[in-house]
């Protein structure tokens, strides 16, 4: 709740320092007193727009500042805190602080939260859950149809949780669904090509390393092709009985049958020896190289189709030859996928139905507890009516199912509070048809009968008692008083039965020193405050029989 507010240069106030408690207080004072100001002073916290009239005359600055202690920070609250990274600590106060400046040609404004710099828009996102202030030209709170269905989901006591859980369970599945769609839309497309080109690559049955094998094969054939000539002529040489080594065979036997004649001639045979056998293997590895240089025209003419076909299909398929039987299995496996992909879309579509279906079932339950609990209100509204001088009026709050694509996380409907204040009327939303006064006593009518909890830490009334007075006063009073148990509720006021329901009184008064015109608030005494009570009752003059009357007012309520 708010338990300070500071103010410094705003209008009329020079410095002003006022300190709150839980529940009712209440304002007032003259006419043009100034409680206004202190009205734009707490907006202004709270990220309103900043202007340059609101900086007091001959002062270059202004500064306001809330402060608001909490047991436990709202969630709302602590979860914009925590995304700014000004989180206070335990037990610390909240403490909202506006400074302005101005200059010959332009207003500077910052803002803070607990003294580190944030941007206003922060105080503007925390206003909500902080202060709600309902006055003649109100068009936030209860009267924006935004958070009419919140209100009455509270006031049914319904868990929208389950229904936000099964929302984000549908949404999931419909998106795993969309995207299976798509996956498999664009296979089909390219199926066929794919099937080309798999059967393509099942006929040329593509080997691994079989490029290298083909292409050394070939070069073994060229070069074959190439030494053909020179192969033949050392056949020449080294077949028939004339060749050479015929001749040193022979030579070799004759030398054999006198090599016992002399030792040398035994070396001679020996190295002649040696001569025959590497004579007989360079004849031997002759021949094999002829074998494996033999040219077939046939054969490399294969060989060459078969390099040039598996080259083609390599750059087809942007890869190496080498990679060609993976681009196979590759194309095998997707072509199964496609197949496997319809099987598993169709699950997807079984899950994403039941999903749907579980939502729905969820939502119709919020939807009927959403539309008991709308009679409730009615019913309820409508009795602190009568009190309130607004018994022709009529309170309707409609629960509409929207159309399916804007069912959210929040189930299927919209709710809008909706008023006739006359009879016969029809019926329109509340900011259309209440005038200032009605509005503000319909907005009190709601909150008592919402009893709600959740909504902002503190109230402001700003003159919801305008143009009443007696019975409705005091019912007004009443009903002030029992919303402020437990909680706290600001009203600024010129009836008396209201103020003598207060548990803080607070008097706003403006003085005059030659050109200088201040205004002041002061927390009121008993006495001060019966006296106060008495001025509002008697007028300028205040006479014992006021005294008296605000003498009853006080014991009445007390």
């Amino acid at each position: 709740m708010l338990t300070r507010l500071s103010i410094r240069n705003i209008v009329l106030i020079e410095a002003l320092d006022l300190d709150f408690a839980g529940g009712l207080g209440v304002l007032t004072g003259e006419t043009g007193a100034g409680k206004s100001i202190l009205l734009d002073a707490l907006g202004l916290v709270l990220g309103d727009r900043a202007e340059a009239g609101l900086v007091r005359a001959g002062e270059d600055s202004a500064s306001v500042s809330a402060t608001f202690e909490f047991a436990r920070f709202p969630a709302q609250i602590a979860e914009l805190l925590e995304q700014a990274g000004t989180e206070p600590e335990p037990g610390e106060p909240l403490i909202l602080r506006r400074q302005l400046r101005v200059s010959s040609d332009s207003l500077g404004s910052k803002a803070f939260v607990n003294e580190q710099p944030v941007g206003v828009a922060l105080l503007r996102a925390m206003a909500g859950a902080l202060v709600e202030v309902h006055g003649q030209h109100d068009d936030r709170g209860l009267v924006n149809p935004s958070g009419h269905r919140t209100l009455l989901d509270r006031f049914a006591g319904a868990d929208v949780t389950a229904v936000a859980a099964a929302w984000r369970d549908w949404q999931a599945a419909r998106q795993a669904l969309e995207q299976a769609r798509e996956q498999v839309a664009t296979a089909q497309e390219d199926r066929d090509l794919m099937l080309a080109h798999l059967a393509e690559l099942t006929a040329l049955a593509p080997l691994e390393d079989e490029e290298a094998g083909l292409a050394n094969a070939r070069a073994d054939m060229q070069k074959g092709e190439r030494l053909s000539g020179d192969l033949e002529d050392l056949r020449h040489l080294w077949a028939g009985s004339d060749s050479a080594l015929a001749s040193l065979r022979t030579a070799a036997r004759r030398l054999d049958r006198i090599a016992g004649e002399h030792p040398l001639l035994a070396e001679a045979l020996a190295a002649l020896d040696r001569a025959v056998i590497e004579a007989s293997e360079a004849e031997d590895r002759i021949e094999k190289a002829a074998l494996a240089l033999t040219h077939d025209p046939m054969e490399l003419d294969r060989i060459e189709t078969r390099l040039f076909d598996l080259r083609a299909a390599a750059r087809k398929h942007r890869c190496e030859v080498s990679d060609l039987p993976t681009v196979a299995r590759d194309l095998r496996s997707q072509l199964d996928a496609i197949e496997g992909g319809e099987e598993h879309l169709a699950a997807l579509e079984q899950s994403e139905k039941h999903a749907q279906k579980h939502y729905n079932e969820l939502a119709k339950t919020l939807q009927s507890a959403r539309r008991s609990a709308a009679t409730l209100l009615d019913k309820a509204v409508t009795g602190e009516l009568e009190p309130l001088r607004l018994g022709d009026a009529r309170f309707r709050t409609v629960v509409s199912q929207l159309p399916e694509e804007r069912w959210g996380a929040n189930g299927m409907d919209s709710v809008e509070f909706l008023i006739a204040t006359n009879p016969g009327a029809d019926f329109a939303p509340l900011a259309k048809i209440a005038s200032g006064g009605e509005l503000s006593r319909f907005i009190l009518a709601l909150k008592v009968a919402l009893a709600e909890e959740g909504g902002a830490a503190t109230l402001i009334f700003d003159e919801i008692d305008r143009g009443v007075g007696g019975a409705v006063a005091s019912a007004i009073g009443e009903r002030l008083a029992r919303l402020a148990d437990g909680g706290q509720v600001v009203v600024v006021t010129h009836s008396p039965q209201v103020a003598a329901r207060g548990c803080a009184h607070y008097l706003i008064a403006k003085s005059s020193e030659g050109l200088v015109t201040r205004t002041s608030v002061a927390l009121l005494d008993d006495d001060e405050r019966r006296q106060e009570i008495a001025r509002m009752l008697s007028g300028a003059e205040v006479t014992e029989e006021a005294r008296a009357q605000a003498d009853r007012l006080l014991e009445r309520v007390l």
